[in-house]
């Protein structure tokens, strides 16, 4: 298992690597934006790869829903964590690259807004986890993720509903849109990065919380068997 993990981590290093490597010196500058555009390179898959957390973690909480499997449970909230990571770095990077270009750090348009309302339902989600002593806080916690979900479509589609500040998708956007191969092979080196990095964590925090979850069987059953031993 260690081995595994090391040599995953050290394919992800290099992606990681040689994804700076395009994105700084490889991809073209844009005409427009100059150097500025080139945080694209790591805002978009930052982006990428919170949505697919999300949508994970959408499988895995009706999983959990549907079973009561404590598996479905730990896979819901590792990818609820890491998703949320992804995201701050999608809210973070979006104002650093908004600023030089549209000259505010931010705008409340229908893209920026869903996509904090996002982070904010899925911070809410990971402290309904952490805080709440109900029984009942997990299936309370896939039920919200439920409507997480829904709000990353919205996310997604803002730019295609709505006239917004938010540039039109310059990938899939329909006739016109597109970017030149080199920015593309840049975009996709950094994502599959970012999938790379997020895999390992979801993995690491998985094992953790699987191993929290036998332990407190573990003290559970211990309890139980006391307090049967205790009526005899």
């Amino acid at each position: 298992m260690k081995s595994t993990f090391s040599i995953l981590a050290l394919g992800t290093l290099v992606l990681l690597s040689y994804g700076l490597y395009q994105a700084l010196i490889v991809a073209p500058r844009e005409m427009t934006m100059g150097d500025a555009q080139r945080i694209f390179y790591y805002h978009v898959p930052s982006a990428w790869t919170s949505f697919l957390c999300f949508f994970a973690n959408l499988v895995a909480s009706i999983w959990y829903l549907a079973s009561r499997n404590p598996k479905a449970d730990a896979v819901a909230l590792t990818t609820a964590e890491v998703g949320v990571v992804f995201c701050t770095v999608v809210l973070v990077t979006g104002p650093i690259w908004a600023k030089p270009i549209w000259g505010i750090w931010w705008t409340w348009d229908a893209r920026l807004t869903s996509t904090l309302v996002l982070w904010l339902i899925y911070v809410s989600y990971l402290l309904l986890r952490r805080y709440s002593t109900a029984g009942q806080n997990p299936v309370l916690a896939s039920v919200l993720a439920v409507f997480g979900a829904v709000d990353v479509v919205f996310v997604y589609m803002a730019i295609r509903w709505f006239r917004t500040q938010h540039p039109q998708p310059v990938i899939g956007g329909g006739q016109g849109s597109g970017i030149d191969p080199r920015m593309m092979h840049a975009l996709l080196i950094n994502w599959y990065g970012f999938l790379a990095l997020a895999f390992l964590v979801i993995w690491l925090r998985y094992r953790l919380e699987r191993l929290r979850q036998q332990v407190e069987e573990a003290h559970a059953m211990k309890a139980i068997a006391g307090a049967k031993g205790a009526s005899r």
